[in-house]
């Protein structure tokens, strides 16, 4: 386990308590941004970051995806899975009527729309950086305002817990990435991220990409595209895909899917996931 983690903070935020059960005797360095977390890995500031991926309600968190695009130098070295429970919280005293704003991070809008568009139809909503930077933001607010975020937040700036569980669904999880300047050996139940581009759009390209896995009995846990921010119409293609990048079958797969496209490029090959370790 790392000496020095990094995490999205400020503390309270649902990173943090990922960050405490990936790694409950490291020392945490907070960073305002998953960008400054993935920094702070690649400089050496901090030997591993933990970001956010993936959320059950709101799919994947565009950030992290991106960082793992732009930067070639960070891995994925392990996944966590954490249960996420969203509160509304006030200054003590505040009356649920009187509120006109309410602060949170993007994520937790998206897990709380029902709710939100529902109970707060008129407020205005306000992005923060983290949910934690969201109670900070609305406890300095000068009227009366509101914000969603964890319970752990609401004890450590002595906020009121108006409502609970609030997200649209339950269960809400989120999924978190532990990223390193390298992935992690060979388990025996791994998986291994990567994306892939191609030089021109045309029928059945990504078909060719599908076919090389499906062939190998390699089973895509998860795909999906982001733009190549280039032009309209390119994309990257993300893929999950089980087993780990040095195992015989998939290294060869991986050349072969080498060959069929513009770029490939693997995030890392890490353990997966299991409940009871």
């Amino acid at each position: 386990m790392p000496e020095q983690l990094g995490y999205l903070g400020p503390a309270g935020t649902y990173s943090e308590e990922a960050a405490l059960k990936y790694a409950p005797g490291a020392q945490l360095v907070p960073f305002p941004s998953v960008a400054a977390v993935g920094a702070a890995v690649g400089s050496g500031m901090v030997e591993e970051g933990v970001v956010a991926i993936e959320n059950s309600l709101e799919g994947s968190v565009n950030d992290t995806l991106d960082l793992l695009i732009q930067e070639s130098r960070l891995f994925i070295r392990t996944e966590l899975v954490v249960p996420i429970e969203h509160y509304l919280l006030v200054k003590p005293g505040t009356r649920v009527q009187d509120v006109r704003v309410v602060f949170s991070h993007p994520q937790a809008f998206g897990q709380c729309r029902r709710f939100v568009e529902r109970c707060f139809p008129k407020a205005q909503i306000v992005a923060a950086l983290s949910t934690t930077a969201a109670v900070e933001e609305m406890m300095a607010h000068p009227s009366a305002a509101a914000a969603i975020a964890s319970k752990r937040a609401a004890e450590l700036y002595g906020a009121q817990i108006l409502a609970r569980d609030i997200q649209d669904r339950l269960p809400n999880v989120t999924r978190f990435v532990v990223l390193a300047l390298s992935d992690h050996a060979p388990t025996g139940r791994d998986k291994t991220s990567i994306c892939f581009t191609f030089a021109e759009d045309k029928p059945g390209a990504l078909y060719g990409v599908l076919k090389e896995f499906a062939g190998r009995g390699i089973n895509l846990a998860k795909i999906e595209s982001r733009p190549l921010k280039e032009s309209l119409g390119k994309y990257f293609f993300l893929a999950d895909l089980e087993g780990h990048r040095e195992d015989r079958v998939v290294a060869e797969t991986l050349e072969r899917v080498t060959g069929v496209t513009s770029s490939l490029k693997v995030f890392g090959s890490y353990p997966r996931y299991h409940e009871n370790g």
